[in-house]
């Protein structure tokens, strides 16, 4: 089902970004196709402006690209020149957009094929899950290019991949294929060609299904946690632990299990 009766959804559409709903998954497409799905400010604005509109039936989304690429990263063409103030102003907006994506109201499950490069790599590491198909390829070309990245690139790509591994992709031009990308970190999954938007919207349904409470403390409280001293961490996984089984809804997934009506853990 399209989305088309919100006008700031429709306005997205018009800046290359389109809204599907596949029951609780929304599904958010990159449609620049001509262009490699680059980023654009319309783009990243229109980004912006669906993570924050989301559908209230919406309990995950997957991000993808239309064509063959995900996304090649910045649109170089539209690349202005700027003073530094401008600049910290331009950066900041991709800032807003993709905090959108990461810190918005469900889990957000990446569909990877073909390039994802600089920005887009900013935009797939801005996701909780990534689903690399064997067609991926991961660079960040900004430093043989003279620029840096303003995404937020530097905050998550060494979270997945270590500083190490990110200065050196800058430094040398360094592109990773889709096997050796999953074994870095750069991705979670590792698919056949075509197959990673299947495969996301497979891991997005299942995770709709979730408490959202406990998707929330997922997507927001353990990411702060991780960069807690131990003792703050602590302090703060036993907050969220008991506001998360003080909802009803995990009182009555408990209340289940206990009384043998859930499925049990088994061995994939």
């Amino acid at each position: 089902m399209t989305t088309t009766c919100n006008p700031i959804i429709e306005r997205a559409a018009a800046n290359g970004v389109s809204l599907d709903m596949r029951g609780s998954v929304a599904l958010v497409r990159l449609c620049r196709p001509a262009k490699r799905n680059a980023l654009n400010d319309g783009l990243i604005e229109a980004l912006r402006d669906v993570f924050q509109n989301l559908p209230a039936e919406a309990r995950a989304a997957v991000i993808h690209g239309e064509g063959d690429h995900f996304c090649a990263g910045l649109d170089l063409s539209e690349l202005k020149e700027r003073d530094a103030g401008e600049g910290i102003h331009h950066s900041r907006g991709w800032h807003v957009a993709l905090n959108a994506v990461e810190q918005g109201r469900v889990p957000v499950v990446a569909a990877l094929h073909g390039a994802v490069v600089g920005g887009g790599l900013e935009l797939a590491s801005a996701a909780h899950i990534r689903v690399a198909d064997d067609s991926t390829f991961f660079a960040l070309p900004e430093g043989t290019r003279g620029i840096f990245v303003g995404g937020g690139g530097s905050v998550r790509i060494p979270k997945l991949i270590g500083a190490a591994r990110m200065t050196d992709m800058m430094l040398t031009g360094r592109v990773y294929n889709a096997q050796d990308g999953e074994r870095v970190g750069l991705a979670q999954y590792l698919v056949p060609t075509g197959e990673s938007l299947n495969k996301a919207i497979e891991l997005a349904t299942r995770i709709a299904t979730n408490a959202p409470l406990t998707n929330f403390a997922l997507t927001h409280a353990l990411p702060r946690i991780a960069e807690q001293p131990a003792d703050h961490g602590l302090f703060t996984e036993a907050l969220m632990a008991s506001i998360a089984q003080a909802a009803p809804e995990a009182k009555a997934r408990v209340r289940a299990f206990l009384e043998g009506k859930a499925a049990k853990v088994q061995k994939s």
